[in-house]
């Protein structure tokens, strides 16, 4: 027992929490396992424990990761926040529910005749005997009223924010970077740790599902001085980036992409603000790790450490200049691809590039925890990938989805997409990690994208009346052609 809680990295306060616990002894029934649910908001793979930016100073997360199963080809099923997570939350994809674009936490049961009949992520748990609670930015902005139990509610806005901006003023995003506010607990992210380290500090009768939603690095990027300190900017790497290599895409996919109110990198290096843009970047990531890490601490210094899986996931990922662009909104890897680690009892650490998608968190956790299954869920448990990550059966690919069938299919070595007028983009991750070089039109890879279309859903079902889009013009202009 002392060696496999050594080998999933647990505190000498936790071993003797545990040895002191009556549910350790061997006549007792075994305790329903415990679930921490930490969501990280526009987190992109740099992570030490990604192999991401090689700069980036995340050894909380590194730590999780060094006891989790880390899934290194993990991909939203839609590249912006609303949809994502009501995909991840209600077990549906985007092409099933409508949810192509943002949605209030309120309206997410009439969106769709799916979400307004399956209870979410945490209600299934609360159905099932689990107290549940969650705090800060889980769902869109919180939670929809009555998924939690216990609720510490949603977090106003992505500030604070100076009087003024201090480098991007362009209208319809918060997007700005620079050292504010002074200290950490002016930091909403600061209270979400604390709230849900108290949690932790309970004694809870019941199995609990705790969820805990960071917002950095959601823009503005702006932490206190003393994580900007941390990555000085001229010493900073800079992501790849190759000019026009958009040339060889199809004109949809450029209208598609096209972020009218976010910066270039044609003008991040003209205006010599790219490295500026990185540090805040590294920074926001550095601040938002040490409050992941506060609660980590509280777990594996509580009762509960040797009895709760710790699922840490962001909703996408984020372009920070590749591809002349920052931002998300996108179907390319670097908007696409997003962290997903998941540690705990039997789980033993290690790897898989192996696609998995955030819509099979949900079967995951019912399947880890010994509940009933949800039979509307469209994901798959990934516990074949925690028993044997390397070489597990794994049949799936990870579907991203973005505006009304505009699709993004990867599998282990290929990213395929179909937009809605028929055009197509290949990437051949082998030997174009950057996704550099459309390959489609390429005869050699006929076989390679009739398999990947193959997975492309059936079912695409209009927008719904209660998902928004108003970011640019081709999508606005879809929405309405599609409702």
């Amino acid at each position: 027992m002392l060696d496999r809680r050594r080998f999933l990295g647990l505190s000498a306060a936790a071993l003797a929490s545990q040895a002191c616990s009556p549910m350790s002894e061997s006549t007792a029934e075994p305790a329903p396992p415990n679930v921490l649910f930490l969501a990280v908001d526009d987190l992109n793979t740099w992570l030490g424990c990604m192999e991401g930016h090689p700069q980036a100073k995340t050894p909380n997360i590194d730590r999780l990761a060094a006891r989790s199963v880390v899934f290194h080809n993990a991909h939203c099923q839609a590249p912006i926040c609303g949809p994502s997570r009501a995909s991840l939350m209600s077990g549906y994809l985007p092409s099933t529910t409508g949810i192509y674009g943002q949605i209030r936490d309120p309206d997410l049961r009439e969106a769709s005749p799916e979400t307004g009949s399956t209870p979410f992520l945490p209600e299934w748990f609360g159905q099932n005997g689990y107290h549940t609670m969650g705090v800060g930015k889980l769902f869109h902005r919180h939670a929809p009223e009555g998924a939690f139990a216990e609720s510490g509610g949603r977090v106003d806005g992505f500030g604070p924010r100076p009087p003024e901006r201090l480098k991007w003023d362009r209208r319809g995003t918060s997007t700005d970077w620079g050292a504010f506010p002074e200290t950490d607990e002016e930091m909403p992210d600061f209270g979400t740790a604390e709230w849900a380290v108290e949690r932790l500090q309970r004694e809870h009768d019941k199995p609990f599902f705790l969820g805990a939603g960071f917002l950095r690095p959601h823009v503005p990027w702006h932490v206190p001085k003393k994580w900007f300190d941390m990555f000085p900017p001229d010493e900073l790497e800079m992501p790849p980036y190759q000019p026009g290599d958009q040339g060889d895409v199809p004109e949809i996919s450029r209208q598609l992409h096209a972020l009218p109110m976010m910066p270039t990198t044609d003008w991040a290096i003209e205006t010599d603000q790219w490295k500026d843009i990185v540090q805040a970047y590294l920074a926001c990531v550095a601040f938002v790790d040490a409050q992941v890490g506060k609660v980590l601490d509280a777990l594996d210094a509580s009762p509960y450490a040797d009895n709760t899986y710790v699922v840490l996931w962001g909703d996408h990922g984020y372009h920070i200049g590749e591809k002349n662009r920052f931002g998300k909104h996108s179907v390319w890897e670097e908007a696409t691809r997003t962290p997903l680690m998941i540690a705990g009892p039997g789980i033993a650490p290690g790897m898989t590039r192996k696609p998995a998608g955030l819509s099979d968190l949900y079967p995951t956790l019912l399947d880890l925890c010994g509940l009933p299954a949800n039979p509307a869920n469209e994901g798959h448990s990934l516990r074949p990938l925690l028993d044997d990550p390397a070489s597990a059966d794994w049949p799936y690919v990870a579907l991203t989805t973005y505006g009304r069938n505009n699709h993004g299919v990867r599998d282990e070595r290929y990213r395929y997409i179909r937009y809605e007028d028929g055009s197509e983009e290949l990437y051949d991750h082998e030997d174009d990690a950057h996704e550099w070089n459309n390959v489609a039109a390429d005869p050699t890879y006929e076989e390679t994208r009739e398999r990947l279309a193959a997975h492309l859903p059936e079912v695409n079902v209009p927008w719904s009346e209660k998902s928004v889009y108003n970011y640019n013009q081709y999508l606005t202009d879809h929405r309405e052609r599609n409702l």
